[in-house]
Formats: C-alpha cells, sequence, structure tokens
C-alpha cells in the first residue's frame, strides 16, 4: 500500500473502532482499497490497541446539517461558491470558487479523504466571509468529479489510488488559478485530514509560491524536507485525542525548524481527528472555534 493507502485504510479501522462505522461496513470500504478479510481484521485490532484510553470510543453525533451555511459559534457565514473548470496537467480540473467582495488574499482548499463536498464548499465559502477568495479544489477530477460517485466510500477508495505526485501536480495548478483570480495577492492553502497531509506534500515539494500554509490534522510524509518552501509561515493543527495523527508533530517540529520557517504547532485539547467539520461526529466546537480564531490571526499576520 502506498502511504496515503495505509492512512485511509487506518481512518476506516479507527472510525469503527470509535463505533462511527459497522466491522462489516469496514470491511467492506477496506475491500474497496484492496484490504482483504486477514489483514483488515489486523488492522483494526491495531487501531483498537493504540487508542488512547481517554478518547470517547463512541463519539456524540453532530447536529449541523451538512448543507447548512449557517456558521458555527465564531465563524464567519459562508459566501456562495460557484463550480468552475480550468486546464490541468492532465486534463480538465474541478473546483468550487468562493469570491471575496474585497480579497486580501487567495486561497486553495483541499477537501478530506470524501472529496469535494458541500462541507468543503461551506469552508471556501467561510473563507471567502473574512475576506480571503478560495478555491476548493476537487482531487478526483480525471475520475469525473467527486459527485459522479454515487458511493462515498468508492470516491475514498479512488483517492487511494492516485499517486501522490498526481496531486501536488493538480495542486499546484489550483495555485495557477487562484493566483490568475487574485492578482498581485499573496497565496495560501488550508487542507483537512487527506487534505492536510497534502498540505505537508506541497511544502515537501518546494512549492515557494506560498505565504500561508495550514495543515488540519494531517498525516506526515516520511523524511519530510520544507527546505524548497522557504516562503510559507505553517500553522498546523491536531487534536490531543488523535495520537495515529498527532504522534507526528514533534517530527514535523523539527522538519520546520530545521527548514527555518516560521510555524506554530497546536494541539487542540480534548479533541479528536476531524474536530473542525461541524457536520461529522467528531466536530468540537470549542476547539474549532480556537482553530478559527488562530486561522484568521495567522493569515492576518503572514497574507497582509
Amino acid at each position: 500500500m502506498t502511504p496515503l493507502q495505509r492512512y485511509i485504510a487506518e481512518e476506516i479501522a479507527t472510525d469503527h473502532v470509535d463505533g462511527l462505522l459497522s466491522r462489516r461496513e469496514a470491511l467492506r470500504r477496506l475491500a474497496l482499497l484492496g484490504v482483504g478479510t486477514a489483514a483488515a481484521s489486523a488492522l483494526i485490532a491495531a487501531c483498537s490497541s493504540d487508542k488512547p484510553k481517554t478518547a470517547s470510543s463512541s463519539p456524540a453525533p453532530s447536529t449541523t446539517s451538512p448543507t447548512s451555511t449557517s456558521p458555527p459559534p465564531g465563524m464567519a457565514t459562508a459566501l456562495p461558491t460557484e463550480p468552475i473548470t480550468w486546464p490541468g496537467p492532465r486534463g480538465q480540473l474541478q473546483g468550487a470558487w468562493a469570491q471575496a467582495a474585497a480579497p486580501r488574499a487567495g486561497v486553495l482548499v483541499i477537501h478530506e479523504n470524501k472529496g469535494l463536498n458541500d462541507w468543503v464548499r461551506t469552508v471556501a465559502g467561510r473563507l471567502a466571509g473574512i475576506g480571503y477568495s478560495a478555491l476548493a479544489i476537487d482531487l478526483l477530477s480525471e475520475e469525473g468529479g467527486t459527485a459522479t460517485f454515487t458511493d462515498p466510500a468508492a470516491a475514498t477508495a479512488a483517492l487511494g489510488t492516485i499517486p501522490p505526485e498526481r496531486f501536488v501536480a493538480d495542486l499546484r495548478s489550483g495555485l495557477d488559478e487562484v493566483a490568475h483570480r487574485t492578482p498581485g495577492q499573496k497565496l495560501a492553502v488550508v487542507g483537512f485530514c487527506f487534505g492536510g497531509g497534502l498540505v505537508w506534500r506541497l511544502l515537501a515539494a518546494g512549492e515557494s509560491r506560498l505565504a500561508a500554509a495550514v495543515p488540519f490534522y494531517g498525516p506526515l510524509p516520511d523524511t519530510p524536507n520544507f527546505t524548497g518552501s522557504k516562503n510559507a509561515a505553517v500553522l498546523g493543527l491536531y487534536g490531543a485525542l488523535d495520537q495515529r495523527v498527532t504522534s507526528s508533530e514533534p517530527a514535523a517540529k523539527a522538519a520546520l525548524d530545521q527548514a527555518g520557517l516560521v510555524n506554530d504547532l497546536i494541539v487542540e485539547p480534548d479533541a479528536d481527528h476531524a474536530f473542525f467539520n461541524d457536520t461529522g461526529p467528531r466536530y468540537n466546537p470549542v476547539a474549532a472555534a480556537d482553530a478559527w480564531t488562530r486561522v484568521q490571526d495567522w493569515f492576518t499576520r503572514y497574507l497582509a
């Protein structure tokens, strides 16, 4: 398995351990990734033993509508997005564009392993609401787009088959499009879960155009080297209960410091993986509000 496939597989197994998926559904989703029953059972057992004792095994379900644009506490109301396309390195790319009334900078938004969904669109819209025009890219564009998948698990599995090099090329093309739509302004990137991991990969690829980068609980690549992204100020956000990802925070800090990048890595207490997603079962409004405030302060400091 590739590192990204392994990450997705571990996320599925952890969702089962936390009571968010039945064993049958977890095994089905792992099979879509190419993980056999025996290997899947071993992975579930490993994730169960790794789960911190303080973490809840049954996260409370979110009460927020996934299609609502009403902001969670402390967050901006989302401006509307519009579907756009542009020429990518291997064909047409798709995304959702949110235009700020008086843009202060441009931001590329990278989705979770579910693809470009309504929640990611609202993130782009909320960024536009605070003055940052934003593009939420669809990394399944070459497969026809996220919307062509009737089974969300199949969309996740499809993302697991794509080589990281293609993601990086598509993300760079997305930055091209943001730059085209926000001429003369600074660029930033924000990513969540799977997308947070791709923020780290974009930094490791030496994306020197970035003035700011915000990976939310994203998996760190092996032996990262960020020296090529010398202009990026990095705000990393983690959940204390998400040890599967948060355990990599010291290595991320060491790599950022070695590269001489301005950085601040925050571990939100009592928060689990995906705590920022107000449509998900691990949503933590206190941690999400704090993270949103930190993102705004970071962008004010490094995108002004």
